[in-house]
């Protein structure tokens, strides 16, 4: 389970968390690193360390914030993200298109086209800050509803409070949203869509 999550986080590629450690650094002792991770997962005794605030342009106008975990929590992520997916996804609605797997942006402009020729109107939305206003309690409810593994709930409680650190080394507790740049962070988004709308 680790090491298909550690594979498919490294053919996403992305850079170093706060720890530093890149690609390079993790692989001089993979195994090891790895046995670690599933060790730490397994027991209960592993802690998410903050994420590492990036802020980049937006084609707009604007800044947006995205948060960069470590190599070593994304890997964990995406351990819990397989197990999800596999009880969510069947909850979603066939039209909900974004951050799902074997699902793209052209699918979805082709459902649109189709559409077109059925309705006679559209709703164009966009939810200001919504990756990072997310309501914890209502998304841990939410979780909760679906997926009663409690080592599942326990380290998406975990990663959702683990804190942001600066550029500048300040550390910002966080008390609502779940980071821009994680690899659960979108199925969470989609969790707490499909409640809002479609549950």
């Amino acid at each position: 389970m680790v090491w298909r999550a550690y594979q498919k986080v490294k053919a996403n590629k992305g850079s170093a968390g706060i720890d530093q450690m890149d690609w390079q650094d993790l692989e001089k002792d993979l195994k090891g690193q790895l046995y670690k991770l599933w060790n730490r997962l397994s027991s209960g005794s592993y802690f998410p360390q903050p994420v590492k605030e990036v802020k980049i342009s937006k084609s707009s106008g604007g800044i947006r914030k995205l948060g960069i975990p470590t190599i070593l929590d994304r890997i964990a992520q995406q351990v819990v993200k397989t197990h999800l997916e596999q009880i969510l996804e069947p909850l979603f609605h066939e039209h909900s298109f974004g951050y799902r797997p074997s699902r793209s942006c052209h699918q979805a402009v082709e459902k649109a086209k189709q559409n077109i020729f059925t309705n006679d109107w559209a709703i164009d939305l966009d939810i200001k800050a919504f990756f990072d206003t997310i309501d914890h309690d209502k998304l841990m409810g939410a979780l909760g509803h679906y997926c009663k593994d409690k080592w599942v709930l326990l380290y998406v409680e975990r990663w959702l409070k683990a804190g942001i650190m600066q550029v500048d080394g300040c550390y910002i507790e966080r008390e609502s949203g779940t980071p821009q740049g994680g690899v659960i962070s979108p199925l969470l988004a989609n969790l707490y869509l499909h409640v809002a709308f479609d549950g």
